[in-house]
């Protein structure tokens, strides 16, 4: 889908701008497809600039980050991208730095952890522009028919999990470790047990101990216990996971802010609590976060800049965020967010986010990691998998990545 959005201005004279934007759609269906987000947008800061026009142009998440690349490898780079990886541009040398564009007020009114996920070397390439946690979700009536509490801990998730079965529910715990996102799901866990894709030193550490135990409890705790529903788990795509969830069919499932308006909309009443861990909640939740950045093909510095200041605005990233049920990047707009009566849907993931952990997004070996993640980790909790061999596999392609 691509939308081209003119607007006000002189039209065409000899001194006008037009900044060229590829953003990614949040929306579900056409009646809420950024699309008119940018619309309104871009209207407002034509009529406010008279010499500078912003043709946006807006694709699926499944389009948008091959469009950008075909883009950049035809010589035609944008001037602005809105998509879910920066580090590749900006190790080619081909982004600006966000301090040729923005002022030091502006980048320090990122959200700390996002901010420093955006940045290579000690420098600001990729300016967070949408984010979210992960929480547990729990269907309150199936809970509450079985008599029990949310779990803290993993020896507790698998006891109400054993007991939503004997109830008959379809899937105790979802755990969708197929290719659509299991980077995410596999992530959420092994913070869960003290581990992650890095170390503190941020070298890829994937065949830890700690994540070799995480994945071995999944494979014989649950998934072996037959607490993961009818669907293997590396069969089972987020988006499948959500919608049985919706249709009543899930006790558990970790799942981000849009489950809330998927869930709400079928009937289902649902509690959110922090991911359990081994020993108790996870100390981490997991942030994901998606990105701007500016090309310097063009040459615009000044007036994308400009432009971005406006972007960034605390109402603008309010309303971006109240459209689509994400998190505000900046602080100023997270705080307006927090006093807000009308955003408490959204407070129990914006109060995880200070301690979210994100993926290395700032590596540029992380979407070959990311991909080989999504296609191998499903086999490790599988009944013939072993988890410490695919995690040992994985640990190879990273070393090899990097």
């Amino acid at each position: 889908m691509t939308a081209v959005l003119g607007g006000c201005g002189l039209g065409g004279g000899p001194d006008e701008v037009t900044l060229k934007l590829v953003a990614a759609d949040y929306g579900d269906s056409s009646a809420n497809s950024s699309r008119k987000y940018w619309d309104k947008l871009v209207k407002e800061y034509e009529a406010a600039h008279s010499g500078v026009k912003v043709d946006v142009s807006v694709y699926s998440w499944t389009d948008v980050d091959r469009k950008v690349k075909e883009l950049v490898d035809a010589g035609k780079a944008p001037d602005m991208a809105q998509i879910g990886a920066y580090a590749d541009y900006a190790d080619k040398g081909l982004l600006y730095k966000a301090d040729e564009l923005i002022g030091i007020r502006e980048q320090a009114d990122f959200v700390s952890q996002l901010g420093s996920a955006g940045r290579i070397n000690g420098m600001q390439y990729g300016m967070p522009f949408a984010a979210s946690t992960r929480l547990l979700f729990y269907n309150k009536t199936l809970f509450a028919d079985a008599g029990l509490t949310p779990p803290t801990t993993w020896k507790q998730l698998a006891a109400d999990a054993r007991a939503l079965r004997a109830d008959g529910v379809k899937y105790p715990y979802a755990l969708p470790l197929g290719p659509e996102e299991a980077q995410a799901e596999t992530m959420q866990w092994l913070l869960s047990g003290g581990g992650g894709y890095v170390d503190d030193a941020g070298t890829y550490g994937i065949d830890s101990e700690e994540n070799v135990a995480t994945l071995t409890w999944l494979k014989d705790d649950l998934v072996g216990k037959g607490l993961t529903g009818p669907v293997a788990p590396e069969n089972l795509n987020r988006a499948a996971a959500f919608s049985a969830f919706a249709a009543g069919d899930v006790g558990m499932l970790n799942g981000h802010p849009s489950l809330m308006k998927i869930a709400a909309e079928k009937g289902v009443k649902f509690g959110m609590v922090p991911m359990p861990g081994a020993d108790g909640p996870t100390r981490n939740s997991m942030g994901v976060a998606d990105w701007m950045m500016a090309f310097r093909q063009n040459g615009h510095a000044e007036q994308v800049g400009d432009f971005l200041d406006f972007v960034y605005s605390e109402k603008n990233v309010l309303a971006f965020s109240r459209e689509y049920d994400l998190l505000p990047v900046t602080n100023s707009a997270s705080e307006a967010m927090s006093g807000s009566s009308r955003d408490a849907d959204l407070k129990p993931f914006l109060g995880a986010l200070p301690s979210a952990e994100l993926p290395p997004v700032g590596k540029t070996s992380w979407a070959s990691v990311s991909a080989a993640v999504k296609k191998r980790i499903g086999s490790a909790v599988s009944s013939e998998g072993n988890p410490g061999e695919v995690l040992r596999a994985l640990q190879l392609t990273a070393q090899n990545a990097e």
